[in-house]
């Protein structure tokens, strides 16, 4: 239950060993120096680092005092890699999106699973408008021993992909649309209320969710 009271922030050092993965520092609200003191600080430990959402400058105040950081523009990621176990190669993670502007949420799912240690596999834009896309993967898409599936719009594609596999299915809703697609929450709604079953829904945008729980049902033996 431990923990490290850096005055403003008070760091879980103590969460692997509780939860089998570290703490990941969000970086929205918090200054650059914030960040860099906290990820510093994680980095003390002998885990791999996550911070999310962050921006250049965080990046760049970061990597002042953790040299080895790693800044992942499109997923908007900051990485620090310390574990070399290599992932089972028979289970994998699969991470769908329906579209191209759905992909930055789905990175940071798919580096998120990574980073725990994971085997990922991405395919990109098989959305419901072309559905002739997505069943031209469907070898890899049944292989899957998990799957994350990205989408905005009227976030219809996990409804599809549950109807396709014996596999749990989670459904990521992402801010992508038009006005009637109120920043996601439409996407929301109708992965909610999907008939197909299997199907588990996190947050919008919430890549990093997505990409935790995902790693968590695929290291499940």
């Amino acid at each position: 239950m431990q923990f490290d009271d850096m005055g403003f922030a008070k760091v879980d050092t103590g969460r692997p060993a509780r939860c089998g993965a570290p703490e990941a520092v969000f970086c929205e609200g918090k200054t650059p120096d914030q960040v860099a003191a906290i990820v510093e600080k994680l980095n003390e430990g002998s885990h791999s680092v996550l911070a999310t959402r962050a921006d250049a400058a965080t990046y760049a105040a970061v990597k002042a005092k953790v040299p080895e950081a790693e800044y992942h523009e499109s997923a908007r990621l900051i990485t620090v890699r310390k574990s070399s176990a290599k992932p089972d190669p028979d289970r994998f993670i699969l991470v769908l999106t329906a579209g191209t502007t759905d992909i930055p949420v789905a990175e940071e799912a798919a580096l998120t699973a990574e980073l725990m240690g994971h085997r990922v596999e991405r395919v990109f834009d098989v959305g419901v408008a072309g559905i002739h896309r997505l069943f031209a993967q469907i070898d890899i898409i049944r292989q899957a021993n998990v799957i994350i599936v990205a989408a905005g719009m009227e976030g219809a594609l996990p409804s599809v992909v549950g109807g396709l596999v014996d596999k749990p299915v989670i459904a990521l809703p992402t801010s992508v649309g038009y006005g009637a697609s109120f920043q996601g929450l439409t996407a929301l709604l109708g992965m909610l209320n999907s008939c197909a079953a299997g199907i588990a829904v996190v947050n919008i945008d919430n890549g990093f969710g997505a990409g935790r729980l995902a790693g968590m049902i695929n290291a499940m033996r």
